[in-house]
């Protein structure tokens, strides 16, 4: 993701925005990764408490374009949001590591204390959207 562009607008003609992109959301955020992408055009849905099958259907994973996981003591749910959908990017952003046994699930796992969210769903939008190019 390095290398992209540093307009506000990420140097895309739809402005940065992500219309039509959906993100489940699941964690307290803190830091409001998901307001930020909601900034960009993607519509958030987020799960309060256990992040487990039913959860994660009902929050629409099966088209979601990123799971967001802001608590790693529901790490369990990466495995089960990919089962759901395969093609779904699982995103970390915690501040603590995730367990063992689902790290090589998750696609990415960013430590708030090094990118702040902003910077963060701006490169989750940016990356999306070269992927779909």
């Amino acid at each position: 993701m390095a290398g992209t562009p540093a307009r506000a607008d990420g140097g895309r003609p739809d402005g940065g925005r992500a219309e039509g992109s959906l993100a489940v959301v699941a964690g307290p955020d803190e830091h409001g990764l998901g307001e930020e992408l909601e900034a960009l055009g993607v519509e958030i849905r987020r799960i309060e408490g256990l992040v487990t099958a039913d959860a994660l259907s009902e929050a629409g994973i099966e088209e979601a374009a990123y799971f967001v996981l802001t608590d790693v003591e529901e790490a369990t749910g990466i495995p089960i949001a990919k089962e759901l959908n395969p093609d779904v990017l699982a995103v970390t952003y915690a501040e603590r590591s995730l367990p063992q046994f689902v790290a090589g699930v998750a696609d990415l796992a960013i430590d708030p204390g090094l990118l702040d969210p902003e910077t963060v769903a701006e490169e989750l939008v940016d990356d999306a959207a070269e992927r779909t190019a």
